[in-house]
């Protein structure tokens, strides 16, 4: 019936009753505001400072997380076993990332034992005791004279980290590899890198040697200083760097130029050298803006490879400075 407020739904509920709402008449509207001022050079996007800052950033990060692998539980697949006595001493003196040092239960102590045990305890390693046939299995049978440790696998960067850790003052200077093998040679390159400053190395991810506890031994240390990036393709990680700005240089024992005398100025250089036996490859070689070779007495047909790119690093340090 019309007019009967007593059937159900005549009568709006006192709570669903709708608030008015009131309005501001625009005197609350958002005024326009300035951008601020200008971005410093590091934070603007795209800018090669910004750039420089990201790629430092990336490699701070990753060498953090190399760290001594205190806490992580177990030992990795990845993970590798140095054995023996003298080797372990060594190993830990060359400061390498190691994650624990095993030893053997009720094993005569002598010095080189008391120093690795001492040095573990100082670098914060954990220590931890086997039975003689459970340190067997754990260095796969390997002859371990009552000690081993174990070696965090190392972390490489990526090409793009390593070619933007040059400054305006230290411009960048990259040493590629192809097909070094010998990881006493590229322990030794890696030393002679962080004498001369150099700001990375480059490897391939095949036919290559890589970054082993014998490796941070030669080295001394330095692999804790000179970051390494891993990648697939060598020509296409120089033609990178040619895009990103590097003069690469060719070592090539029938090169007509000269290393000290090529003009390289103040760019960033990325030198790369070739195997021990072969030198570098074709496509390599072709792929570099020049070749360059070392001059050295007809008594001698070519100089080791570690050698070699020492020199080089050196002859770039010069002509920069």
């Amino acid at each position: 019936m019309a007019g009967n407020s007593q059937r159900q739904g005549a009568m709006r509920k006192p709570d669903a009753k709708k608030s008015r709402t009131v309005g501001s008449g625009g005197n609350r509207r958002q005024k326009l505001e300035g951008k601020g001022p200008t971005p410093k050079a590091s934070e603007r996007t795209g800018h090669v400072a910004k750039k420089r800052k990201d790629a430092a950033e990336r490699v701070a990060e990753k060498e953090s997380r190399r760290g001594r692998g205190k806490g992580r539980p177990g030992r990795g697949s990845n993970d590798e076993i140095v054995a023996g006595r003298n080797q372990v001493v060594e190993a830990l003196g060359a400061d390498i990332p190691a994650i624990s040092l095993h030893v053997q239960r009720s094993i005569d102590s002598d010095p080189r034992i008391r120093e690795a045990m001492r040095k573990a305890l100082e670098l914060g390693i954990p220590i931890k005791e086997h039975g003689r046939d459970d340190l067997s299995d754990l260095t796969a049978g390997v002859v371990h004279q009552g000690i081993a440790l174990t070696i965090a696998p190392y972390e490489y960067l990526d090409l793009d980290d390593v070619l933007g850790l040059g400054t305006d003052t230290r411009p960048a200077l990259l040493v590629v590899l192809d097909g070094v093998t010998d990881t006493r040679n590229l322990g030794a390159i890696a030393r002679s890198a962080a004498a001369f400053g150099a700001t990375g190395l480059v490897i391939p991810s095949r036919r290559s040697a890589t970054v082993t506890a014998a490796a941070w031994r030669t080295s001394a240390g330095a692999f804790a200083h000179v970051p390494v990036a891993m990648v697939a393709n060598l020509t296409t990680a120089i033609k990178q760097a040619q895009d990103a700005g590097f003069m690469t240089v060719g070592l090539a024992g029938d090169a007509d130029t000269d290393i000290t005398n090529a003009d390289l100025g103040n760019e960033p250089v990325m030198i790369v050298v070739g195997s021990e036996g072969k030198g570098l490859s074709r496509l390599v070689a072709e792929t570099c803006d020049i070749r360059a070779s070392i001059a050295i007495s007809d008594k001698v047909e070519s100089l080791n490879v570690s050698v070699a790119a020492a020199i080089a690093m050196h002859s770039v340090v010069v002509g920069r400075s």
